[in-house]
């Protein structure tokens, strides 16, 4: 069974007519009527009754028509499918991150989509989760790397679950390591290296402190991530970061975990509901989820 012979077969069921359908497919009446006759004999019944020239469809015919129009369209989309696939030589993405991801995960993702795709331009806004929202919100980011849980007024946003990393603190070589493992009430009077607000990672840490009935004391606060560990690996204080990001960050900074049950935070793909991201979003998102699933 061919395509073709689909073809030819659902043209004849819509016209009723064998001159007119081979017309409709632009190929002559015999091709169209030997390919109709070979399908048959491949299906083992007959299709059409053509009693006194009056082409209507058999018990046969009416089974198969409805699966060979499914057949056709779902061949017709593999083909587009693949066919804007072969063809993403250009384009752009927008994507959102937030500082971390982009330390952490992004510089590897980023590499493989574009030696993939060369010709895909690549724009990346980096911020905090609530600022990457409001970003898909508007119509700015087709994709957007987010901390779950996002807040309650959130627009109507799609968001996949990737993984679940710890924070670690981190403090320079060259002053005393903290207890390990650090448990959060340990950084009572600690000074902290802090984030500027905005920042989830200000959010988790500044709620731990507070659970454990302390106000944390900032010796700088304000900081973008590499200003963050510049700080630390100067000795102004502790900082906690996310362990991804601890992983890359150099033998100059002490890394110390924390004691049950810990910091984590939840790290999402996310791009709006009631819009389809692009089609080379929809390939950077798969890359992205593939490393992800990589990261534990």
């Amino acid at each position: 069974m061919q395509f073709q012979q689909l073809a030819y077969f659902v043209a004849v069921a819509e016209a009723r007519h064998f001159t007119r359908a081979a017309e409709a497919v632009h190929v002559s009446q015999p091709s169209l009527s030997q390919q109709i006759r070979a399908l048959e004999k491949e299906l083992g019944a007959p299709l059409f009754s053509r009693a006194r020239g009056n082409i209507t469809l058999t018990d046969a015919g009416e089974a198969l028509l409805p699966l060979a129009l499914r057949i056709l369209a779902d061949a017709d989309t593999a083909r587009h499918e693949v066919l804007e696939l072969a063809q993403l030589r250009s384009g752009r993405v927008r994507l959102g991150a937030t500082p971390s991801l982009c330390t952490g995960l992004l510089p590897e993702v980023l590499r493989d989509f574009h030696d993939r795709h060369p010709g895909i331009r690549l724009f990346l806004e980096e911020g905090g989760s609530h600022d990457l929202v409001r970003g898909l919100a508007r119509g700015a980011l087709d994709l957007a790397l987010v901390v779950l849980p996002l807040p309650s007024s959130s627009p109507a946003l799609t968001t996949v679950e990737l993984f679940q990393e710890d924070l670690v603190a981190v403090s320079a070589v060259t002053a005393d390591p903290p207890p390990a493992p650090l448990h959060i009430a340990d950084l009572r009077g600690q000074p902290l290296v802090m984030f500027r607000h905005g920042y989830d990672l200000r959010d988790l840490t500044l709620a731990a402190c507070r659970a454990a009935g302390f106000e944390p004391t900032f010796t700088v606060e304000g900081g973008e991530m590499d200003a963050v560990l510049g700080f630390v690996r100067a000795g102004l204080g502790i900082g906690v970061v996310p362990s991804m990001v601890a992983a890359r960050a150099g033998a100059e900074l002490h890394v110390t975990p924390l004691a049950r049950p810990g910091l984590r935070r939840t790290v999402a793909l996310a791009h709006r509901s009631d819009v389809a991201p692009p089609r080379a979003a929809r390939v950077l998102q798969q890359v992205i989820l593939a490393a992800a699933s990589r990261v534990h």
